[in-house]
C-alpha cells in the first residue's frame, strides 16, 4: 500500500514539474514513477505491488472487453427484428472464498450487459447468475453446452483475473 502512495505522490510531482494535469500526462507520470519504484525495489522479492498492477491492468482490459461485447450483442438484438434472447439462471461454482472476492466478482458480472448476479448459495460455493443469452436451441444438449461455456467464461475469465489481483 505504501508503494502505491509513493507512486501516486511521484505522479503528482511529475504533473507539477511538467505543469500539466492532462490525463495522458498523468498516466505517463504514473508509468514512469512505477518503473522508477520498481528499479529502486527490484531486489525486494516481498513487494506484491509490482505484480498486482500488471494483473489489474489485465483484469481491466478483460472487463472492458466484456462490457463492449455485451453492449454490442444487446444493441444488435435491439435493432434487429429477430429476438435472440433466451434468459435463464446459471449456478457458477466459486473458487473465490472471501467476502471481498465474491462481492467483486458478483458486481463485475452485474456490470457486464446481459448478466446479473442474483445470489450466493448459503454454503458460498455457487453464485447464481441471470444470463439473457443461454441459447435459443430446442435441443437440451446445446443449451447445456452453452451453460458450460458461460460458466467456463466466468471461471477462466473474470474470476481468475479477480483472484490474481486480490491474492
Amino acid at each position: 500500500m505504501k508503494t502505491l502512495l509513493y507512486n501516486i505522490f511521484l505522479t503528482f510531482i511529475w504533473a507539477t514539474v511538467t505543469m500539466s494535469i492532462e490525463v495522458a500526462n498523468l498516466i505517463f507520470g504514473f508509468v514512469v514513477s512505477y518503473f522508477v519504484l520498481w528499479f529502486i525495489q527490484r531486489k525486494n522479492k516481498e513487494e506484491k505491488y509490482f505484480k498486482r498492477i500488471p494483473r489489474f491492468i489485465s483484469f481491466s482490459v478483460l472487463f472492458f472487453k466484456e462490457i463492449i461485447k455485451g453492449s454490442l450483442r444487446i444493441g444488435y438484438d435491439i435493432i434487429t427484428p429477430s429476438h435472440n434472447m433466451n434468459p435463464g439462471i446459471i449456478a457458477v461454482p466459486l473458487d473465490a472464498k472471501t467476502d471481498r472476492e465474491i462481492t467483486l466478482l458478483a458486481n463485475t458480472i452485474s456490470l457486464t450487459p446481459g448478466t446479473t448476479s442474483i445470489a450466493v448459495s448459503k454454503d458460498r460455493k455457487y453464485l447464481y447468475v441471470y444470463n439473457m443469452y443461454i441459447g435459443k436451441d430446442i435441443n437440451q444438449n446445446n443449451i447445456d453446452k452453452k451453460k458450460k461455456e458461460f460458466v467456463n467464461k466466468i471461471k477462466n475469465g473474470l474470476e481468475k483475473k479477480i483472484l490474481e489481483v486480490l491474492r
